[in-house]
C-alpha cells in the first residue's frame, strides 16, 4: 500500500520510521518531510496547511492512507478535508482536534466531567484577567488558549510578572492569534508525566509513558522550548499513578469527547503533573508528541499501519499492542541560541555512523540539502539523537555517546538529560 505522512519534523522522522518498519508498505512519501525523513521517504514540496494541494496529490497518487504528525493541520481540519474526500486518514476531526487547539475548552470538559486538574479560570480580555490577578496566589500559571508550538506558558511568580505575562499573551500578541483568549492556572508542584495513547472513539490503549525536558539550558534554566529531549519509560510513573489514571483520567477523557459528539480518534498524548494528591492533567495534546514520539515509537512492535487502520475503522479494541521491553533516551542537538534566535545553512557531518548501528537513532527535526546536495540545518532544533538500552541508565549513556558521532557548527545541547533517573 501507499502511505503518505504529513508534517517534516522529528515527530514525523520517527512515524516514518515506525511506517517503514510496516511489511504492507510498498511506498511512502512525506510532505514535506526533511533531508533525513528523505532516506525512508519520497519527500513531496507541500507544506502541511495547504489541504487541497494534499488531497489533490492523494487522490492523484492513490495513497491508501495518509497520516497526520503535526497539531496545525488537525486543529485546522485537515482530517475533514480529506474524509470530504473519501479519503482514509489517521487523526482526529477538527472539532475533536479542540481537545488540544484550546486550552480553555479543554480546561472545561475536565471541569464538567470530573477529571483531575488544576484549578483556572479563563478571560478574553486583559483588563479582568488584570484585576484577577490583583488578588491572586503566587506563582500562577498563564496560558494562551491556542496553539503556539509548546512555547505559550508562562510561570509567573509575582503580580509584576504575571502583569507582564498577559501583556505579552493578549496584548503584545507574542503567540499571534493563540492568545486571543487566556487561561489563568493554579501552579502545581510535582513531577511532570507525559502518556501517549491510540484512541478509536471508545477504546483508548496506551503506549508508555515518557518524561520531557522543556527548558533549554541545563538544570532546567532558560526559556521554554519545544523540547530538548526525552526518556521514556518514566520511572516516576508507577503502578499505582497508573491505576489511578485509568480510574479517573484515560478512558473518562475519551468518554467525555464522545458524549460532547467529539468523536476523538487519533493519538492523545496526556501531560499529567503527580502532585502531593495525585496525579492532575496538565495539558493534552491531539498528536503524537515531539519529541515523545522519538522514545515511544522505535520500541513499537505491532505493525504501525495496523494500529492506524484499526484506529480508523473503530477497532482497536481487537489490536495487541506491544512494545519493546527497552527504555529509550533521545537528546536533541539544537542550534545554538534556539529558540530565540539562531543561524541555519551549517553542514551537519557525521550522519554515516548511525549506519547500521542497532538501537541507535538520528532522526531530523531542522535539516535540509543546500544546493550542492549537502544536509545542512535548517531550524532551531535540528536532530534527536536516540538510544535504547536495557535500562533507562544504558539508554542515556549510549544516547551521550552518539551525540558525539555528529557535528555542525552552533551546535548545542543539554547535558542533564535523564538525569531525573539517577533519582528514580
Amino acid at each position: 500500500m501507499k502511505v503518505l505522512i504529513v508534517g517534516g519534523g522529528g515527530r514525523e522522522h520517527a512515524i516514518a520510521e515506525a511506517v517503514s518498519r510496516s511489511k504492507r508498505v510498498d511506498k511512502l512519501y512525506c510532505a514535506p518531510g526533511n533531508a533525513g525523513i528523505a532516506s525512508l521517504a519520497e519527500c513531496v514540496p507541500i507544506t502541511p496547511m495547504e489541504f487541497d494541494k494534499l488531497v489533490d496529490f492523494a487522490k492523484t497518487n492513490e495513497i491508501d492512507l495518509t497520516i497526520i504528525g503535526m497539531d496545525d493541520p488537525l486543529v485546522g481540519g485537515i482530517v475533514d478535508a480529506f474524509e470530504a474526500e473519501g479519503l482514509r486518514v489517521f487523526g482526529p476531526r477538527k472539532n475533536a482536534a479542540i481537545l488540544e487547539g484550546s486550552k480553555a475548552f479543554s480546561k472545561d470538559l475536565m471541569k464538567k466531567y470530573n477529571i483531575p486538574t488544576a484549578a483556572y479560570e479563563t478571560f478574553d480580555n486583559p483588563e479582568n484577567a488584570l484585576k484577577y490577578l490583583a488578588d491572586a496566589k503566587y506563582p500562577i500559571v498563564l496560558k494562551a488558549d491556542g496553539l503556539a508550538l509548546g512555547k505559550g506558558v508562562l510561570i509567573c511568580e509575582t503580580k509584576e510578572d504575571a502583569e507582564a505575562g498577559v501583556r505579552e499573551i493578549m496584548q503584545d500578541k507574542k503567540f499571534g492569534d493563540a492568545g486571543k483568549k487566556m487561561v489563568v492556572e493554579e501552579f502545581m508542584t510535582g513531577r511532570e508525566v507525559s502518556v501517549l495513547s491510540f484512541v478509536d472513539g471508545k477504546t483508548i490503549k496506551l503506549m508508555s509513558s515518557a518524561q520531557d525536558h522543556k527548558r533549554a539550558g541545563d538544570g532546567d534554566t532558560g526559556l521554554n522550548t519545544g523540547g530538548m529531549g526525552n526518556f521514556s519509560p518514566s520511572p516516576f510513573y508507577t503502578e499505582e499513578v497508573d491505576k489511578f489514571c485509568k480510574e479517573h483520567i484515560y478512558q473518562r477523557t475519551v468518554d467525555a469527547m464522545r458524549s460532547e459528539g467529539r468523536e476523538f480518534k487519533g493519538v492523545i498524548f496526556f501531560g499529567l503533573m503527580l502532585t502531593e494528591d495525585g496525579p492532575k492533567v496538565l495539558e493534552y495534546n491531539a498528536r503524537f508528541g515531539d519529541p515523545e514520539a522519538q522514545v515511544v515509537l522505535p520500541r513499537l512492535q505491532t505493525d504501525m499501519i495496523d494500529v492506524c487502520e484499526a484506529v480508523i475503522d473503530g477497532t482497536l479494541d481487537k489490536i495487541d499492542l506491544k512494545f519493546e521491553d527497552k527504555a529509550a533516551v533521545c537528546v536533541v542537538l539544537a542550534s545554538d541560541g534556539y529558540p530565540v534566535k539562531y543561524e541555519k545553512g551549517k553542514e551537519i557531518k557525521g550522519l554515516e555512523n548511525f549506519e547500521g548501528k542497532d538501537g541507535y537513532y538520528c532522526f531530523h527535526a531542522g535539516s535540509k540539502f543546500d544546493e550542492n546536495g549537502k544536509i545542512v540545518t535548517n531550524g532551531g532544533r535540528v536532530l534527536g539523537i536516540t538510544a535504547k538500552g536495557d535500562t533507562l541508565s544504558e539508554a542515556r549513556k549510549k544516547a551521550y555517546e552518539a551525540t558525539e558521532w555528529v557535528t555542525f557548527d552552533n551546535k548545542y545541547m543539554r547535558h542533564d538529560i535523564g538525569k531525573a533517573i539517577d533519582e528514580a
